[in-house]
């Protein structure tokens, strides 16, 4: 009898063990992280009437997998100051969730002195701006990334790329050791990327189109800033490879960052 019993139980245990296991097999899948983007516009998203022009982070998706999706909230024009009196930090933060990622990179416009609404000052105001990004996220569970400035496209008369951030970056960095958040050092990638392409081979990465060919660029432009698909996405390569050697994110939420990336992964919507 009591061999029974035994058995009994031991056939019900079974059961729920395997109708466990189904269950837990039939699940959805764990919800995206989400890597946000509040920058100025070498990281924003531009529409179909802009193409080929394209931003860092318009083409940051190609380099992740299923499990990463991106909210590029950079804004052309923005610096650290107006992206939070602009409320862009605070839609950021009305959406952002626990796990998340904020990638933070400004210091192209808060450059600029003759704009009171835009400039700050990088040993005061600009790391004072940079540390509301830090300390909001972090308040709703999230992880920020400090992303000092791409470089432009300027080269000194012997061909080397020239820095044109003056104290920003260094501010940046200092910030960052000082907080404890990780840090993308893209000024310093960006500009070894273009002392390898040199003067002539980073016009590809810029917005350098001929007068013709270019529906949305019939006279053509010359633009030594922002970038067309091929550099947006080299410098989205970039920021991805740090990512993922800085372990911010596993090595499996990454593809294709050693491999050809055509223009054609980038996504211009419609406008």
């Amino acid at each position: 009898m009591l061999l029974r019993r035994t058995s009994a139980v031991v056939g019900i245990a079974a059961a729920f063990s395997l109708l466990s296991t189904a269950v837990a097999g039939s699940g959805t899948a764990a919800t995206p992280v989400t890597v946000h983007v509040a920058g100025d516009s070498t990281a924003s998203t531009y529409t179909s009437a802009l193409a080929p022009r394209a931003g860092w982070g318009q083409a940051l998706p190609v380099f992740f997998t299923g499990g990463v999706v991106t909210a590029n909230e950079a804004l052309s024009g923005a610096s650290s100051k107006s992206f939070v009196d602009l409320g862009r930090l605070d839609r950021i933060l009305s959406r952002i969730k626990r796990g998340d990622h904020l990638l933070i990179s400004f210091g192209h416009n808060d450059q600029k002195k003759e704009d009171p609404a835009r400039y700050t000052e990088p040993s005061t105001t600009y790391k004072a701006y940079l540390s509301q990004y830090i300390d909001r996220s972090r308040a709703k569970g999230a992880k920020p990334v400090l992303v000092t400035s791409v470089e432009r496209r300027r080269f000194t008369s012997t061909g080397t790329a020239s820095p044109s951030h003056g104290a920003y970056p260094a501010a940046m960095r200092e910030l960052a050791a000082a907080k404890g958040v990780p840090l993308i050092d893209l000024t310093a990638s960006s500009t070894a990327l273009w002392n390898r392409a040199g003067v002539e081979g980073t016009k590809k990465y810029f917005l350098h189109l001929p007068a013709g060919p270019w529906p949305n660029y019939p006279d053509g432009v010359e633009d030594n800033t922002h970038f067309q698909a091929s550099g947006a996405i080299e410098v989205a390569r970039l920021v991805a490879t740090a990512l993922r050697d800085q372990r911010v994110l596993p090595p499996a939420s990454f593809r294709r960052l050693t491999a050809p990336v055509p223009a054609s992964a980038i996504v211009w919507p419609q406008g």
